[in-house]
């Protein structure tokens, strides 16, 4: 068996995910040749992590300017694209043209000029994208589907979506690059790009309209200084001002972060510790959403970032009936711990009320690993044997934009006051 080459650009906190797996459980069929990023220091360290924790080989690195040599010279099947959400585009359609296919973690970019450039580059070179979302594996969101595809409640007509991000996962948002609304798109991009695509994926429909509310209420100095507070500082690590700070992260206190970042900053200037009460913070961490479907279903959806705990409530509306979804997350820092307790379930119930019948509850096999039990079926999904899929759940670069759009339609909304018709966005080619 020929194995299937793999180049990986961005060795930052979401890499090891994939690394990891090309290392392991994939290596029969895959091979990992190169690491590509603009700190040498992290990829050094990368490499380090590969040979001494999953015993693989060191892989050759290149700096960010020397992608085109690299596809050259380690002529991948498909390169991975982890690195920050603004470079997805210009990685993604660099590799289309040099004749790869490629594997990016979402959001798949961050506004609709680059979204549409990712569209122009698929149709001109004719190549694959995937887009990773783990969560379209989880069983209960794949049993979300199943239920409305059986017809359980009829028609969907109307969706009630709220997530939870608690003050540890969902500060942490506010301590890094995406703090930065051209980095990330806002969490109504690079976080609820997830939530977005379940939607997608579970009425089997698309957005049409948007309209949005959204504003930064609890993170950032000003609102901590209307709260009474006095006492700031740039970064936690090394600063006693920080150290009895409940959302501070002490860099030098955690190995993985410690090699990962802090001896990384010389290269790049870099800091993953940031204050989440700092300036200069300019995404929201309290969002309202209403969307129209294109099969004329509603959803209203919140997103709030500094709760006590983490997870989400999901109903579904339909012509026969009601399902509820309630589920508990385990909380996390990204690249703080154990890959496996990113999303991991606490806890979760799905019940369905019937219009004129009992309410049951319905059974739902425990997923294992990360996001629900979504992680490792998603890998499998990706570098190992391919099985039939009756859900569909590989998710392509339609579904990355349609995703997407939906936030960024949401933050144009949030900027005019106005509802933002999805079509005016973007331009998708037909099939």
């Amino acid at each position: 068996m020929t194995k299937k080459r793999y180049v990986l650009v961005g060795s930052g906190g979401r890499a090891e995910f994939f690394y990891g797996a090309l290392a392991t459980d994939f290596k029969e069929t895959s091979e990992l040749t190169a690491f590509c990023d603009i700190n040498q220091t992290r990829m050094n360290y990368a490499n380090r992590i590969l040979t001494e924790k999953y015993s693989y080989n060191a892989v050759n690195t290149y700096k960010s300017d020397e992608f085109d040599r690299m596809i050259e010279v380690e002529k991948p099947d498909a390169v991975i694209v982890t690195s920050m959400d603004r470079t997805h585009h210009t990685y993604i359609i660099r590799a289309l043209e040099l004749g790869c296919d490629v594997v990016t973690e979402k959001p798949m970019t961050v506004d609709a000029k680059k979204c549409q450039e990712i569209l122009d580059a698929v149709e001109r070179t004719g190549r694959n994208v995937r887009v990773t979302f783990n969560y379209r594996y989880a069983p209960h969101h794949t049993k979300a589907r199943e239920l409305i595809a059986s017809g359980a409640i009829g028609k969907v007509t109307s969706v009630h979506f709220e997530w939870l991000l608690n003050t540890q996962h969902g500060a942490d948002y506010f301590r890094r690059w995406h703090r930065n609304k051209g980095n990330s798109g806002g969490l109504l991009v690079h976080k609820s790009t997830h939530h977005f695509d379940l939607v997608n994926f579970w009425i089997d429909s698309q957005p049409e309209s948007v309209f949005a509310f959204g504003d930064l209420l609890f993170y950032g100095r000003e609102n901590a200084e209307q709260r009474g507070e006095t006492k700031f500082y740039e970064r936690a690590t090394g600063n006693p001002i920080a150290e009895n700070d409940p959302f501070a992260l002490h860099l030098d206190k955690n190995d993985h972060l410690k090699s990962m970042y802090l001896d990384a900053e010389h290269e790049d200037g870099y800091r993953r510790d940031q204050s989440v009460f700092g300036d200069g913070i300019n995404i929201e961490d309290t969002m309202g959403v209403l969307v129209r479907y294109k099969n004329n279903a509603i959803m209203t959806y919140s997103l709030n970032a500094y709760l006590p705990w983490e997870g989400y409530r999901i109903a579904f509306n339909g012509t026969k009936g009601r399902i509820e979804m309630n589920i508990v997350e385990q909380s996390y820092v990204n690249s703080g711990g154990k890959k496996s307790d990113e999303g991991a379930l606490k806890d979760k119930s799905i019940k369905v009320f019937p219009m004129f019948g009992a309410p049951y509850e319905v059974d739902v096999e425990e997923g294992v690993g990360g996001h629900g039990g979504g992680d490792p079926v998603l890998l499998n999904d990706l570098f190992g044997t391919p099985v039939e899929d009756k859900w569909n759940r590989a998710a392509n670069h339609i579904d990355g934009a349609r995703s997407i759009l939906t936030g960024i339609a949401a933050n144009r909304s949030i900027q005019t006051g106005q509802a933002v018709q999805i079509d005016d966005l973007v331009h998708f080619y037909k099939k």
